[in-house]
């Protein structure tokens, strides 16, 4: 029997289904979807891993672009087509040799979720898993100034973000969603090189490091050491 703080199975319900999905891929969102599979441009990937596909929007997007896809999450898969292969399962307990098989991993906004101490042993099984690539993405709190402006003759959208000081406080968890972020990068105590020092421990080493925005993360495309 479910609990009122379990996360969210839409299988049953498919307008609830839709209004979560025009809820979560808003315009700055839809972005960072694509950033993930731009990561992989140019790479020998055909057989990908997609762990916390949510929806399925990154999946369609893999599976256009022609990839083979399998996805993994806690949940039952929640995308309707039946033909993408999904792994369900608890991220921090799962075999290495579940994950076993696939070109690259994909694991953006999810590490987030998980306890800052156990980061890295998840890395490392994903190492152990054999990928040649590893995507992970998670929310980027540090110094940074964003600002958007679009001009014409009928039309004025300004956006403006400064984020400065969060590296002397502490991120607060989300206490009311035990599925919510337990930590975010830019916070004191969980920095750019605390995690990278995780990722490194892993067993990856860092091929490249991007910022997105207005959807503030940090992107890193890593590779076994």
């Amino acid at each position: 029997m479910s609990q009122p703080n379990d996360p969210i199975d839409y299988r049953k319900d498919p307008a609830a289904r839709r209004a979560e999905w025009f809820r979560y891929y808003s315009d700055k969102r839809i972005g960072q979807q694509w950033f993930q599979l731009h990561l992989l441009q140019g790479l020998d990937v055909q057989r990908v891993l997609e762990v916390g596909p949510n929806l399925g929007l990154v999946s369609a997007l893999l599976v256009n672009a022609g990839f083979t896809v399998t996805t993994f999450d806690m949940l039952p898969s929640q995308d309707p087509r039946p033909d993408i292969s999904h792994i369900q399962g608890d991220l921090t307990k799962i075999a290495a040799s579940d994950l076993a098989g696939h070109d690259a991993i994909l694991c953006c906004e999810t590490l987030e979720h998980l306890p800052w101490d156990q980061v890295e042993s998840v890395l490392a099984t994903f190492r152990a898993a054999g990928p040649r690539h590893l995507v992970i993405s998670v929310p980027y709190m540090g110094f940074q100034i964003d600002w958007r402006l679009y001009l014409n003759a009928v039309t004025l959208r300004s956006k403006f973000s400064f984020k400065k000081l969060n590296f002397l406080r502490r991120f607060k968890a989300e206490k009311q969603d035990p599925w919510g972020h337990k930590w975010e990068t830019g916070y004191k105590g969980h920095s750019l090189a605390d995690l990278e020092a995780k990722i490194k421990a892993g067993g990856w080493r860092i091929d490249r490091r991007d910022f997105t925005s207005p959807t503030r993360s940090v992107f890193y495309l890593l590779s076994p050491k």
